[in-house]
Order: structure tokens, then sequence, then C-alpha cells
């Protein structure tokens, strides 16, 4: 064990040249389960469904307070390979930034937290557990990442009192923004049957086209709501009516659409499921067109009400940065949606502007600041 502060830049490049494109843990864990063993953490791996997770503590779980972080390790395909201009698995520095797959999303936050919580332990031991749960899956379907994490604690009684989730949540400047929530998210699957027919004899057909038209025009002119206390106003967008048809002489018998819905606490996905069968079954009474639906949740929306939690990280960016964060519930979803459900938990990390782009990079200098950060969360946490 050393009391060497751990260079979280440096922990970011090894990071990026793990190739953990999800499902592939790629190094990335058993670099950092290698990291935090030799600095005490007692680590698990968490693999479930094919998916890598890895669980460290340091402190007694049998503590009543312990502090969380969670996060990712995996990151989403490169795209056009060509189109980079550096190694996407490289960690390369140039410019100010440092580059590679991953490097904002969120690499650099893993690795600021990690770091921060190795320094704290091996430094200023607390008296309470921190604690990382990091998985392989939040690109992908998250049902075998943080998921399966939450239910091995359950299973193991280990339990965070409280959770930071280190995603880029800063659309422009450092520091300027934390999420207290999140929007929950559903796709609903539409498929209008009608009867195929000669488009010369329209009457002998039963043409799904109009009918599935009708839907989507009714559900993209309604009003979800205004607007939460929290939250902006609930969105709806429909984003494909397919029917395949190559044919201009044939009224096609099916087609489908698909729509998808960003709600707010107004709402709940069981609700919004109701509201779009009772709108399908309208168009099929109006029109014969049998419309069946599927339905797929992604989340609920949350909200962690201002409190200790969001003052803590809020106090924090401001010691370090000179700025108070504002508190959004704006963005897609992330695994707080989870965690939410064990604990109080709060997201904040770096500008999030490349995420996901050919060429992601971060600014070196958001990662050292994003782990001071961290570490006086821990110490602010920790000192009651």
């Amino acid at each position: 064990m050393t009391n060497a502060p751990v260079d979280a830049v440096d922990l970011t490049a090894k990071l990026i040249q793990c190739a953990s494109v999800t499902p592939d843990e790629g190094g990335a864990l058993v670099l950092l389960e290698t990291l935090l063993s030799g600095a005490g953490f007692d680590c698990t791996r968490v693999d479930r469904g094919g998916i890598a997770n890895l669980y460290a503590r340091w402190g007694d779980k049998a503590h009543a307070k312990s502090f969380g972080f969670n996060g990712h390790t995996d990151v989403v395909p490169l795209g056009d390979i060509d189109a980079w201009t550096v190694d996407p698995f490289g960690g390369e520095i140039k410019d100010g930034f440092l580059w590679g797959r991953g490097a904002t999303d969120m690499k650099s936050g893993v690795a600021a937290f990690a770091a921060a919580a190795i320094d704290f332990v091996t430094q200023t031991p607390p008296d309470g557990a921190v604690i990382l749960a990091i998985t392989g899956d939040e690109e992908g379907d998250a049902k075998d990442g943080t998921v399966a994490l939450l239910d091995w604690m359950d299973a193991k009684g280990e339990a965070m009192t409280a959770c930071l989730v280190g995603e880029p949540t800063c659309p422009n400047t450092m520091g300027e923004m934390m999420k207290i929530g999140r929007r929950g998210s559903m796709t609903a699957y539409f498929t209008a049957t009608g009867v195929q027919g000669h488009s010369a004899y329209p009457h002998r057909a039963k043409n799904p086209l109009p009918a599935i038209a009708n839907l989507v025009s009714r559900l993209a002119s309604h009003t979800l709501d205004e607007g939460t206390d929290h939250f902006d106003a609930s969105t709806l967008a429909v984003t494909t009516i397919d029917t395949g048809n190559t044919a201009n002489n044939v009224i096609p018998a099916q087609t489908k659409s698909t729509v998808n819905i960003r709600f707010n606490d107004a709402h709940t996905s069981a609700d919004l499921t109701d509201w779009l069968r009772n709108e399908a079954a309208i168009v099929t009474q109006e029109t014969g067109v049998q419309i069946d639906m599927d339905v797929s949740v992604s989340g609920e929306s949350f909200v962690t009400a201002p409190g200790p939690l969001s003052a803590m990280i809020s106090a924090a960016v401001e010691a370090e940065l000179g700025m108070t964060p504002e508190m959004s519930t704006s963005g897609g979803t992330s695994d707080a949606r989870f965690v939410k459900n064990h604990c109080p938990v709060v997201e904040f990390g770096l500008v999030g502007k490349t995420m996901h782009q050919v060429d992601e990079r971060v600014e070196v200098a958001q990662i050292p600041q994003l782990k001071a950060i961290y570490s006086r969360i821990l110490r602010d946490y920790f000192a009651d």
C-alpha cells in the first residue's frame, strides 16, 4: 500500500487503452480491481449475463455511514474508424486534451472518483465505508450492469447511504450543472394491420397507412403537460413510420410506427401506456384497422429533492471552482435511475460535449479538477 496520490489523468489514459466496447470488459475492470485491491478495498466481481461488474468497498459493511460512487467503463462503438484523427484506444494527450473513446463518457469520471477514493482512505481513513460500484453495461441494455450490482448488494447486506454518479453533467463549462433527477423514457411500437389490395380499388382493401398517420398525428399534437417544479415539459417524438412497400399499385396490409416519450414526474410509464393504448383503440374503432402496441420502458422519472447531498456537492464545486452548479433534470437516462431505489443519488461530472462522437476527448485540466471535487465531497461527508 502506498500513500502516493493517484494520478487521475494517467489512470484515465490507461482505461481508454482498454477496448471496452459494450459488452467487452477490455481489461478496464481488471485494471481497477488491481489498483483498488492494492489500496485496501475489498473487491468482488459481480458478473451476470456476460457482463462484467466490479464492487469495491473500503471499510466494514456494518458501518451506518457509507458513501458510494457509481459509474461505467463500457463505451459505445467507434463509428467510422476512418473519421478518427487519433487512435480511439490510444489515450493520447495533445493540444490540452486527452483523446479516445470513453474519454468523456465516462472513463475520466471513473478515474477521478477511484483516485479520490484511494487517496482518501489511505491518507485519512474515515469512520465509515467508501464504495465503488462500477459496471460494464451502462451503454447497452443495462439489465445486467448496475441492476446486477444492486441486486447483489441487497442479497449480501451491502449498502450505500448516499451515492454520486460520475456521468458528465456539464453542458459547456466545468462545474455549471449537476443532475438531481432524470426524465423517464419509454418507447411504444405500433403495428397497424389492414387488408392488402389494389390501389385502383381501395374500397376492396383496408389501408393501414391513414390509420397509423392518424394515430401518430393525435399523439404528436397532444400536450402531455406544461412541466413540473423540477422538470421541463414531457415530450413525445415520432421516430419512424415503416411500411416497406415498393409497389405503387398495392395497398399494403401492414405498417409500423414507433414513438419515444421522455416524461417528467407528472407521469408514470403505466399511466402513459394506458393513454397510448386508449388512443390506439380510438383509431382502431374509427378506421377498422387493428392497431397493436408493444411498450419498452427504459426507466421512470425521478428526482432527489434538493437537500444535504446536493448541497454538499454544490459546496464542493463552489470551493474548488468558484461557481454554484445548477440543479437540473435535463438529458437522457443514466444508471442513477436504478440507484435512486437504493439511496439518495445525485450526478456530477465534467463537460460532456464530445461524448459518443468521433474524436471524443476531454480537457486534461478537468480531470484533476473533478478528482479534487470528489475528494472534497468525501472529506465533507465523513467530517460529521
